[in-house]
């Protein structure tokens, strides 16, 4: 499992996780496409902002390897803002590459883009 080094752990001042310290043995936990509710608490949206903010300052426009993200923080993001970056998508694979889509990322997370 590849560590993202100078990846923030989590969300500052909060308990929302955004990496994990060691491989699950029986491996990677799946990624699923989780739905974001209109009615989602206020600390679960700025907890997807951060992590959002991280992803694009860490990445950028480039593909990534899924690694040591936490699979729970990339499957509210996954299928909108966060896509498989080639045909290869396992989501039990810590060597799974990914990628943000930037014009969505940037309608749902427009004070992370400068909007």
């Amino acid at each position: 499992m590849l560590k993202h080094r100078g990846f923030p752990s989590r969300l500052p001042s909060s308990d929302f996780q955004f990496t994990v310290r060691r491989p699950n043995k029986k491996g990677a936990t799946k990624l699923i496409v989780r739905e974001r509710y209109a009615d989602r608490r206020n600390a679960d949206r700025l907890a997807d902002e951060g992590f959002m903010r991280a992803l694009w300052e860490y990445f950028g426009e480039e593909s990534f390897e899924r690694g040591n993200l936490d699979a729970g923080r990339l499957s509210w993001l996954l299928g909108r803002e966060v896509e498989y970056a080639d045909d290869s998508q396992d989501p039990e694979d810590y060597e799974t590459l990914l990628k943000i889509n930037v014009g969505r990322a940037m309608v749902s997370f427009p004070d992370v883009f400068g909007g």
